[in-house]
């Protein structure tokens, strides 16, 4: 399971999983009616993707999110503070 607490960071998980998938940004686009330009800046954390976007690309990929609350650390970086 991986952990992420920044839109960069999911963004960087997606694009991993994306790659192991064998999954080019078109085709993973094609998959849940999104742009390539689109699942680019989802990627790269710039979008604003609407929650139902973010959860058909999440079950396009065969990923699931679990929500729960966030352990407390003192040395939060300046992405963990959106």
């Amino acid at each position: 399971m991986q952990k992420t607490t920044s839109p960069k960071a999911l963004g960087q998980i997606l694009k991993s999983t994306r790659k192991q998938k064998g999954l080019n940004q078109y085709q993973a686009g094609n998959l849940v009616g999104i742009t390539q330009a689109m699942v680019s800046r989802i990627e790269r954390g710039e979008s604003n993707a609407r929650i139902d976007t973010l959860f058909r690309l999440l079950a396009a990929l065969e990923m699931e999110m679990i929500v729960r609350p966030r352990e407390k650390t003192p040395n939060l970086s300046e992405g963990d503070n959106w």
